[in-house]
């Protein structure tokens, strides 16, 4: 695109989508916006998001249409059910961020190619923080030269954008990069609960692991209790930044690939079912390092995921 302006069609203004959709217009972009929620659509318009009457609306002038919703029937129910696809132009690049399973978004991609459109799927790290710092990590899959068209917009949005290979791959990297996180939070928390008993005080723990081999992202930027990193959200009471529903989400169809596969990933579905049971329970409307406060306590008990958990309110992160 070489750094032209586009029309930009984007669908799903929630927590993540209307401050991706805003730091657009920011860059200089007309940003077309729709969203089911009057509220969310009233605050895309505040920050410059022209407002469409429907999905198809703001598909029908954009060159580039972006897609932010909670599950992958949603997607796949807009691409084919809905009329997206053939409400756009022949040869608009479809960017879909939502965080899916990677069967639908291979699905997606198939069926956005066979409607005469160019696909991308584009998962993003990094929660509501970076969605509003336009800090996001976008793990893409797709064609090289979709990703190429892609990026100045992806710039706009995020800090970094990496192409990890072909149809899905974006899904892929993001569920692997997920489990890693979820396992370390658990693992992080597990340890402070232990600490605790032990007579070891939060801050001595951290000095000493945030500088030795227990450093991780969970324990230095997301650490699970108050005092040691005045930014996490254990020092809100556990207001979220990435919320536990959608971990589970994404635990969920990490472990459900797992199953597909035939891969063992005997921590990851251990993480999954943690996840499940504190996110349907105390963790409903808090961050996903509350999990701690339930290990203390001792209340998580195992449940086992769905085929694709769907959190309550809003898009993914």
């Amino acid at each position: 695109m070489n750094g032209d302006t586009r029309t930009i069609g984007f669908i799903g203004l929630g927590h993540m989508g209307g401050p991706m959709a805003a730091n657009l217009v920011k860059a200089g972009h007309r940003v077309i916006g729709f969203d089911l929620v009057p509220d969310l659509v009233a605050t895309a318009a505040g920050a410059g998001v022209e407002v469409a009457a429907s999905s198809k609306e703001a598909a029908i002038a954009a060159d580039v249409v972006i897609t932010m919703l909670p599950a992958g029937r949603h997607v796949l129910a807009l691409y084919r059910d809905e009329g997206l696809l053939s409400a756009a132009r022949p040869g608009t690049l479809f960017i879909d961020c939502s965080t899916i399973d990677v069967a639908d978004a291979r699905s997606a991609h198939e069926a956005g190619v066979a409607a005469g459109m160019r696909a991308l799927d584009a998962p993003v790290s990094g929660g509501v923080v970076g969605a509003e710092a336009a800090t996001l990590t976008f793990m893409v899959g797709g064609g090289q030269a979709e990703f190429e068209e892609a990026e100045p917009l992806l710039a706009a949005m995020g800090r970094k954008a990496v192409h990890c290979g072909g149809r899905g791959a974006g899904q892929a990297a993001k569920i692997c990069n997920n489990m890693i996180l979820g396992i370390s939070m658990i693992a992080v928390s597990e340890a402070f609960v232990l600490g605790e008993s032990l007579g070891l005080s939060h801050q001595a723990l951290f000095d000493v692991a945030s500088t030795a081999s227990g450093q991780c992202w969970a324990l230095t930027v997301n650490c699970p209790v108050p005092g040691p990193v005045p930014a996490s959200p254990a020092n809100r009471d556990y207001l979220p930044g990435f919320a536990a529903p959608l971990m589970a989400k994404d635990l969920g169809l990490a472990a459900n690939a797992a199953r597909a596969g035939g891969v063992p990933t005997e921590l990851g579905r251990k993480a999954a079912e943690l996840y499940a049971a504190y996110a349907a329970g105390a963790g409903a409307t808090e961050d996903f390092s509350g999990i701690l406060r339930t290990l203390r306590n001792g209340v998580v008990t195992e449940h086992r995921p769905g085929p694709e958990s769907n959190p309550k309110g809003g898009t993914t992160a």
